[in-house]
């Protein structure tokens, strides 16, 4: 499975922006695509994933109403819709497709088997 994330950028405080990922080659066992996030001198943590079959989501508590995560089946494709960003948002965002169901792991970086690349959203003050 390969991914392809876009969308990144500068933005300023209370801005929007959304990322896009694309997913290709053998996506048939997908059972929720998610995103990460790495800010500057930070692990990476969870931020947002989607069932792929039922459409469920689940957020972190610093994102939750303010972002949304999205799904189109026929273009395997997830989004990220960032509204309300903060400086604290700063980061290197990261796709991830896995096959495990299990809801717990779905919040973990073990329960994702492929990544993207990342693109660097960066929120000024």
């Amino acid at each position: 499975v390969q991914l392809q994330a876009s969308g990144g950028g500068l933005v300023q405080a209370g801005d929007s922006l959304r990322l896009s990922c694309a997913a290709s080659g053998r996506t048939f066992s997908t059972a929720a695509m998610g995103w990460f996030r790495q800010g500057p001198g930070k692990e990476r943590e969870f931020v947002a994933t989607i069932r792929w079959s039922g459409g469920y989501t689940y957020y972190s508590d610093s994102v939750k109403g303010r972002f949304t995560i999205s799904r189109d089946k026929a273009k395997n494709t997830v989004y990220l819709q960032m509204n309300s960003l903060k400086p604290e948002d700063t980061a290197l965002y990261y796709c991830a497709v896995g096959s495990n169901t299990i809801t717990s792991m779905l919040r973990q970086e073990a329960g994702y088997g492929y990544w993207g690349q990342g693109t660097q959203v960066t929120v000024s003050s």
